[in-house]
């Protein structure tokens, strides 16, 4: 189940608040011993958490559990999620021991999707909040996200934006668990702008950054299901990272603009294209026509197809030419 972008409702009557975390969505399957972890788009991520996997079953004990959930990456004194952070255990299929120990990571459990065997997703929300409650998952690395029903959410904005987290999000009590759908029984309200973008290509880079690239071209799917620019990106990664990300680029090289829109003939000329396989986190300023303005690499995402990726109000219309 997906929020939508918003306003606190005026009528606070029924709803409750979370967080926002900000990390990677993945839901938990366990089941006589075995807890098996899926990212949003279905794939296996099991083997990159192990110590959440073994957790969850250890809490679970002898139920079979669903669960929905954000895995984050603390940083720094307050310990605040950490995208960035998080993309060195996000990459990695099987993290050795010391990585582990390096990048701890903590599964913030927000929902319960079936128990022994039951769907839960027809209960409403404070029931499925109850239930979790009652299982008592809270052992680190896991966490039960908290929720509150009687407190302003200007002010929990507050406390949330001074401890470095991501945003809140607004739920109705009575709402059940839709899977895969976007409702406004959900609404998220973030603190800075962000949006996934599909990586389309690459322009070529100068001095420390001739042997990688020097920004990459972003696009997103518009309402009509093409592929559209939204800018490029320029700023954000280490040398390192920027050798590692070309290495990718490099496998998935194509000789033709993935583009279903038309692009300046300098643009076009100067560029190198990729297939459209990958999807980048972004944080930005503004949308505008023109494109995303002051845009910063946040890192890639795994747990995202790019054709989920939709312009973020502002592709453009040209078609692509011939």
């Amino acid at each position: 189940m997906l929020a939508r972008s918003g306003q606190p409702p005026e009528n606070l009557d029924g709803w409750a608040f979370e967080m926002k975390w900000d990390g990677m969505r993945a839901v938990a399957a366990a089941a006589e011993g075995i807890c098996q972890l899926y990212s949003r788009n279905r794939k296996q991520v099991t083997g990159s958490f192990p110590e959440i996997a073994s957790a969850v079953v250890a809490a679970a004990g002898d139920h079979s559990v669903t669960l929905d959930g954000e895995i984050v990456a603390p940083e720094g004194s307050r310990g605040a999620p950490s995208f960035s952070r998080l993309q060195r255990r996000m990459h990695v299929r099987a993290p050795s021991a010391q990585l582990i120990r390096d990048v701890p990571v903590l599964y913030m459990i927000f929902d319960l999707l079936a128990l022994d065997g039951n769907a839960t997703t027809v209960v409403p929300y404070l029931q499925r909040r109850e239930l979790l409650a009652r299982l008592d998952l809270a052992h680190p690395p896991i966490q039960l996200s908290p929720y509150w029903t009687d407190i302003d959410p200007e002010a929990l904005s507050t406390a949330a934006a001074e401890n470095g987290l991501e945003g809140l999000v607004a739920k109705r009590l009575d709402s059940t668990y839709q899977p895969g759908e976007r409702t406004r029984n959900w609404i998220k309200m973030p603190f800075r702008k962000t949006t996934e973008a599909v990586i389309a290509g690459w322009l070529p880079g100068n001095g420390p950054f001739a042997k990688t690239f020097g920004s990459l071209l972003l696009g997103a799917y518009d309402s009509a299901g093409r592929l559209v620019p939204i800018g490029s990106v320029g700023t954000g990664w280490t040398l390192a990272e920027r050798r590692s990300l070309r290495a990718r680029l490099d496998e998935l090289a194509r000789p033709d603009t993935p583009f279903d829109a038309e692009l300046p003939r300098a643009l076009a000329m100067a560029a190198h294209w990729v297939e459209p396989d990958l999807v980048a986190d972004i944080e930005y300023r503004e949308a505008t026509p023109e494109g995303l303005r002051h845009p910063s690499w946040r890192g890639l995402r795994i747990d995202k197809p790019p054709a989920e990726i939709k312009t973020p109000g502002l592709g453009r219309s040209a078609q692509k030419s011939t």
